[in-house]
């Protein structure tokens, strides 16, 4: 019975990460109106599915590092009271934010949930500076990394895409006939590369005019980045979630409790992602699709790269980080909103902690 209540919290705080964090790829694509809610987050839902899938094969030192293990002895990581505490911890904290649309790290409410159970379950024996220094610093640094990335890269970003969308560029084919000699007559042909509209690119007997549609190309180049901070996410998500299942034991291995992760998440994300995509999309700042362009290259790099390397930085914190930098840079953001989430990142994790401890103790 134990075992069954396991799951179901997991897959609840799965379904919670799903509609906290699934739209945080694609915010910046609604953000800039380039797509709608509904098709970004059926858009970013897939992507994210695609990296928790290949989580198993990728991510696995995020598993191990989610597991509890080092933050507290190796028998008390495989106790159903302590994996049953984190869980139920977690969960609760990452809806609430949900419904209040304010975006949090799952990250961070899985740690607060592991510090509260451990607390709770063997007081004496928790590895508080372990858990400082391999996971709570680089979930501090990477929002502040993210924020200076988006400084720099954004701008760069915003003003190559305005200056190449301005108007399509064009190649043009001048085909004349140069006769060498009475019985020798060939064709020439002159590429021309120009900007839409110049006169180079005007019609004239014998030219072809091809159009390059690079504001399309930018456009994809956005969609691409989206995908990529989804994938990004659910290769960064996935396992942690899983961890505690496969900690549970009952014969669910890594694969079967990742791909039930991935599914939980999916749902979430489809049926309850609304607020916090109002929040990030149009709540934090005003941007245009180079800077949310930007802001994606800056949130894919830290995310995928943080993964690669096990090194648990939050989605959240650093996709969030990267829209903090893009308000700095345009001056558009919105203080009261911007302070309300960082509250709600300091909140996350001694809440979650708080609740891990009360439900350790009614479990013990």
């Amino acid at each position: 019975m134990s075992l069954i209540l396991l799951v179901l919290l997991t897959l609840l705080l799965a379904a919670a990460n799903g509609a906290n964090d699934n739209i945080k790829g694609a915010a910046t694509l609604v953000g800039s109106g380039l797509v709608g809610h509904r098709g970004a987050i059926v858009f970013a839902t897939v992507a994210t599915a695609v990296g928790g899938v290949a989580s198993i094969y990728l991510a696995n030192g995020l598993l191990v590092a989610f597991s509890g293990r080092d933050i507290v002895p190796q028998e008390i990581t495989a106790s159903l009271p302590f994996l049953l505490s984190v869980a139920g911890g977690a969960a609760m904290t990452v809806w609430l934010a949900t419904w209040t649309g304010m975006p949090v790290s799952t990250t961070h409410a899985l740690l607060g949930g592991l510090l509260g159970a451990g607390v709770a379950v063997v007081p004496q024996q928790v590895g508080l500076a372990v858990a400082t220094k391999a996971m709570l610093l680089p979930l501090l640094v990477s929002p502040l990394l993210a924020l200076l990335l988006a400084l720099v890269l954004v701008p760069a970003v915003r003003r190559l895409r305005a200056r190449l969308a301005q108007s399509d560029p064009c190649v043009c084919s001048d085909v004349e006939m140069v006769v060498d000699g009475p019985a020798l007559a060939a064709a020439r042909t002159t590429i021309i590369y120009a900007t839409a509209g110049a006169t180079a690119c005007a019609p004239a007997p014998g030219r072809r005019v091809a159009l390059l549609p690079v504001r399309l190309w930018l456009d994809r180049a956005h969609l691409g980045s989206a995908a990529a901070v989804s994938f990004a996410r659910g290769l960064n998500d996935t396992p942690k979630i899983a961890a505690l299942m496969v900690a549970g034991g009952g014969g669910l291995g890594v694969g079967t409790a990742s791909l039930t992760v991935v599914t939980a998440m999916a749902l979430g994300g489809l049926l309850a992602s609304r607020r916090v995509s109002e929040t990030l999309a149009h709540k934090v700042t005003r941007m245009d699709a180079g800077e949310g362009l930007g802001g994606n290259l800056v949130t894919t790099a830290l995310v995928i790269g943080a993964s690669r390397f096990g090194l648990p930085v939050s989605t959240t914190h650093v996709s969030t980080g990267a829209l903090f930098g893009i308000a700095a840079g345009n001056g558009s953001g919105h203080a009261n909103v911007i302070r309300r989430i960082l509250l709600a990142w300091c909140i996350t994790l001694p809440l979650a902690s708080v609740l891990a401890f009360g439900l350790g103790l009614l479990l013990r």
